[in-house]
C-alpha cells in the first residue's frame, strides 16, 4: 500500500515529521517569491511561511522575519512598513517584503 504522505508528488503540504526549513531554504523562498512579484510589488512574510510550513506555517513566522531582516541588511530585499522602506533594526508590527532595486 502506498504511503499517503509520499504518494502524491504534487502535494503542497509537507509531512508532519518533516524537518523545519533552514535559513537558506527560507532565504531562497523569500528571494524567489519577491522576485516573482517584482520590484514594484511586495510579499507578506506569511506567504513564505505558508509555502514552507503548510498547516504549521505560524510557527515559521519568527524564522521568516529574522531571515528577512538578514537579507535586508545584506541589501537583497527591502522591508516595508506602511508601504515605505524601513531599516531592518527598527521594524515592529506588520511588514511586507520586496526585492531590492538593482
Amino acid at each position: 500500500m502506498a504511503d499517503p504522505l509520499t504518494s502524491d508528488p504534487q502535494a503542497s503540504e509537507p509531512p508532519a515529521s518533516a524537518a523545519p526549513p533552514n535559513r537558506e531554504r527560507i532565504a531562497e523562498s523569500i528571494r524567489r517569491l519577491a522576485t516573482q512579484r517584482g520590484a514594484e510589488k511586495s510579499i507578506c512574510p506569511s506567504e513564505v511561511a505558508r509555502e514552507l510550513g503548510g498547516e504549521s506555517w505560524r510557527g515559521l513566522m519568527r524564522p521568516v522575519r529574522d531571515t528577512a531582516m538578514e537579507l535586508a541588511r545584506q541589501g537583497e530585499i527591502e522591508v516595508l512598513r506602511k508601504g515605505k522602506p524601513v531599516e531592518p533594526g527598527e521594524v515592529r508590527g506588520v511588514i511586507r517584503l520586496r526585492i531590492a532595486a538593482r
